[in-house]
């Protein structure tokens, strides 16, 4: 009986208590899943860029003057500059020019048509050389005529020809006489038409009037170019445009409030905007007696004490006014500056942080003795690297890093 009343396994309710097998097939999967993010997150976290502050290191010895009384913003000018044009009306045969060549004083820069001028030059030369042929022959005339006059003479006084015989022959020699001056005054009034018609036909060739270089090409062959402006368009007032690269200068504006630290002959270091560790000597040439009453300027001209192909004409320039003249023969020690708070102790070092394509790069510098305010690496750096000002802990080398706005 206790056999029947058997219950086979089958035929058994689940009554273990324990979670079905499925659960544990999704806290897998939920575990992998949140694996997977915890190492995106690490992945994504480690490559994040590093927000950073930057400055340029600068070689010892550029930059701002430490003496500096004032600082004024101006251009670069020329004293001598000249739009070059014919004296006359013509049509341009030949430009010989272009932008950046130099020229030498009395260059030919262009010619213009001068077949008419040719031709007048060649009449009035035919003029002279007529005037000439009719002196030589008034000169014969006049030689014939006091000959006859010297025989009239002759005769007179042994009573074989009349007195009016040679009163005529007299008056002979001064009637020709009197031609020959008449044919030397033509002969003088045809040269200086040559020498009209010469100076006219040279007009047809332009020259330089001075050395400089070209910076303006302003006409081309076959375009007519006046002295005179033109109404229309079709007519230039000049063929190019030369400027004395020795007489470049910089002008400058000055607030009025301060101009009265400007003097006569001061010293002052010019810096251009292209050339931003480039100092020029300069000096200070005359305060302009003028003000501008709108921007309540002065405008003062600063000599450059040194010339150099790279300072051409419009150029941006920062000049800095000197109390004192700069001691040439105290040169700076080799090296670069750079903000203390850019150097970092890493793995026992000096280190500093170069930001190169977005990327931290972690060098070792050899520091010298502190330049002021700045350190001065004699190793490691180069004039005009962007390094990390107050590297963060967590930068390293490689790091991706974006400047802070």
């Amino acid at each position: 009986m206790l056999k029947e009343l058997r219950i086979e396994g089958a035929q058994r309710d689940d009554h273990d208590g324990g979670p079905p097998k499925w659960i544990w097939g999704l806290i897998a999967g939920l575990v992998v899943l949140a694996l997977l993010g915890a190492g995106a997150w690490w992945f994504m976290a480690g490559n994040r860029p590093i927000a950073v502050q930057t400055a340029t290191v600068r070689a010892n010895g550029e930059g701002h003057s430490a003496d500096a009384v004032l600082q004024a913003t101006g251009y670069v000018t020329a004293r001598r500059m000249a739009t070059v044009s014919a004296q006359i009306t013509g049509t341009l045969t030949e430009v010989l020019i272009d932008e950046g060549f130099k020229v030498r004083k009395g260059q030919v820069l262009a010619r213009l048509d001068d077949t008419g001028l040719r031709a007048g030059l060649a009449a009035a030369e035919a003029q002279v050389r007529s005037a000439e042929a009719n002196l030589g022959q008034l000169r014969a005339q006049l030689a014939q005529a006091q000959a006859d006059s010297r025989r009239q003479t002759e005769l007179a006084a042994g009573g074989m020809t009349t007195h009016q015989a040679q009163e005529l022959a007299a008056t002979a020699v001064k009637t020709v006489g009197a031609q020959l001056e008449v044919a030397q005054r033509q002969i003088e009034a045809a040269q200086a038409q040559a020498r009209a018609a010469r100076v006219n036909f040279d007009y047809a060739t332009v020259r330089a009037p001075f050395d400089g270089v070209v910076t303006a090409r302003a006409a081309q062959v076959g375009e007519i170019i006046s002295p005179l402006s033109a109404g229309g368009g079709f007519t230039r007032t000049g063929v190019g445009t030369i400027v004395d690269m020795d007489s470049l200068e910089v002008n400058v504006d000055v607030n009025e409030a301060y101009i009265a630290q400007v003097k006569s002959d001061m010293p002052c270091e010019a810096v251009l905007d292209a050339y931003p560790d480039w100092k020029i000597p300069a000096h200070v040439v005359a305060v302009i007696p003028s003000a501008d009453r709108g921007k309540a300027t002065v405008k003062v001209r600063v000599a450059l004490d040194r010339k150099d192909e790279r300072v051409v004409p419009d150029m941006g320039v920062r000049v800095s006014f000197l109390a004192a003249k700069p001691k040439a023969e105290a040169k700076p020690a080799p090296g670069v500056l750079l903000p203390p708070e850019a150097v970092t102790q890493r793995d026992g070092a000096s280190s500093v942080f170069v930001v190169s394509d977005g990327r931290a790069q972690q060098r070792t510098v050899k520091l010298a003795a502190d330049a002021g305010k700045f350190k001065l690496a004699t190793e490691g750096l180069k004039a005009g690297e962007t390094v990390i000002v107050s590297p963060p802990a967590e930068l390293k080398n490689g790091s991706n890093v974006v400047n802070k706005e």
